[in-house]
């Protein structure tokens, strides 16, 4: 058993602050990593210590592994927490730790090579007996033709060491295929710096259902109540809620089973989330496995009062998990998060950057933000647009929508643009009130005469 003493967190912004706010309640140190461009961020002020790993881009920073092992050591610092994007899901980062006596809260190296690879998770989950959408049997190098019309058009074309909606293209015809195929590819590569490819059947208005999980090192597993994560757009998601409005207590059971046998299957320590296709019929098969923290973490949090990043480093700690499947199950009201991103909706989400002018934040009851933004913060142009979660908690979904309502009309912010108008758009669609999703309503929202309103 590893007791912490104190703690690196390889990230930045609100997940970092996350992160520092459950050490703090746990009475362990915290160190914040930071580039060149990230020097006024809130997260440095609220941490114990600090230290500058490199400029600002990225894979100078925050990307870059030698400049964090390198603050961990000098900092004596017993483990790492790497929050979500970044490194988080690098198995060769994961590794490294191990090699320096630093541990990496999250799973071991052969977890995340086995779950993080998307074509090896579906054999897996396969394995395990958990339904999968009709595809091809593991990457597809050669043959492109002849793989799609096995599985039949339309068909996705999706990066095997992908994420977060990148290196993925639907398919409809086989005249399209090839050029499809050298543009997922060339985009894995960019992302990744892996061009495989592997192909799944394309299932017509699916919603996007994920279970979050958690199993420390004596094989105790527990999956959480479901998460709705289909209002998204070009895969990226920006509205989840928990409980889904599509699932019942029959197909949460399923659902929860499978990702337990899927998180015992490959030995897994630590939290992940699984994440299914759902079809009109109640169909559900495997997706992939987020072998990290998820950004809609806190909506399992409000709804179960489970504190997620506490789970983690008890696990890290070789602890055992704190709740039991029953206590999960046990959950309460609905919660809805909204992604506020610094972009101009109106203006095809073109991104937006410069000094917050006014920043009023929402309150009350049952109102949570995740943000580390404040008035006068320069947002840098060199990292994702996401500048704050607003997490909302209701007795029941109807309640949870108005107050959601309330909340963004609560929240003020000048000198950006965001992305608040149109979440308030979203919210007063009759297809969002009756809780009728798929993961492309969006895309047709933003085609109609009530969007360009």
């Amino acid at each position: 058993m590893n007791e912490f003493k104190k703690v690196l967190i390889a990230n930045r912004g609100e997940i970092a602050l996350r992160i520092i706010r459950t050490l703090k309640e746990m009475g362990i140190k915290s160190v914040a990593v930071y580039s060149q461009g990230d020097r006024n961020s809130l997260h440095i002020r609220e941490a114990d210590e600090s230290i500058c790993i490199g400029p600002a881009t990225a894979k100078d920073s925050y990307l870059n592994m030698e400049n964090i092992i390198s603050a961990a050591i000098s900092t004596n610092s017993d483990a790492i927490h790497p929050g979500y994007g970044f490194l988080s899901e690098n198995a060769d980062f994961s590794k490294l730790c191990s090699k320096h006596s630093i541990v990496f809260i999250g799973p071991n190296p052969d977890s995340i090579k086995l779950l993080g690879h998307k074509a090896t998770a579906r054999d897996i989950a396969n394995k395990s007996g958990v339904s999968i959408t009709p595809g091809s049997d593991g990457c597809v190098k050669d043959n492109y033709l002849k793989e799609a019309e096995k599985i039949g058009f339309p068909i996705m074309i999706k990066a095997a060491a992908g994420g977060g909606g990148r290196g993925i293209r639907i398919v409809q015809v086989k005249e399209k295929l090839l050029h499809e195929v050298e543009m997922a590819k060339s985009e894995a590569k960019a992302a990744f710096g892996n061009d495989e490819v592997y192909f799944e059947k394309y299932i017509d208005k699916p919603r996007h259902i994920e279970i979050q999980f958690a199993r420390d090192y004596n094989g105790n597993v527990v999956a959480f109540p479901e998460r709705d994560c289909s209002m998204q757009r070009r895969n990226q998601k920006l509205i989840e809620e928990s409980p889904s409005p599509a699932v019942d207590s029959k197909l949460r059971e399923k659902l929860q089973k499978a990702a337990r046998n899927l998180a015992d299957s490959a030995n897994y320590h630590g939290v992940g989330t699984v994440e299914f296709l759902l079809d009109k019929d109640g169909n559900f098969y495997f997706m992939e496995v987020n072998t990290r923290l998820q950004v809609e973490h806190p909506v399992t949090e409000s709804i179960t009062n489970v504190d997620l990043v506490r789970q983690q480093i008890l696990i890290a700690q070789g602890m055992n998990l704190e709740i039991t499947q029953d206590m999960a199950n046990n959950f309460r009201g609905h919660s809805i998060e909204h992604r506020i991103n610094a972009e101009d909706w109106r203006n095809n989400f073109m991104p937006s950057v410069g000094e917050v002018k006014e920043w009023i934040i929402p309150g009350g009851i049952g109102v949570r933000l995740d943000s580390h933004v404040y008035k006068g913060y320069n947002l840098p142009v060199y990292y994702d647009s996401m500048i704050a979660k607003l997490i909302i908690w209701a007795p029941d979904r109807n309640q949870a929508i108005r107050r959601s309502l309330r909340a963004l009309d609560e929240f003020k912010v000048e000198g950006i643009k965001t992305t608040i108008g149109i979440h308030k758009k979203l919210l007063n669609t009759e297809e969002f009130i009756s809780g009728n999703l798929d993961t492309k309503f969006l895309e047709r929202y933003m085609n109609s005469d009530e969007f360009k309103k």
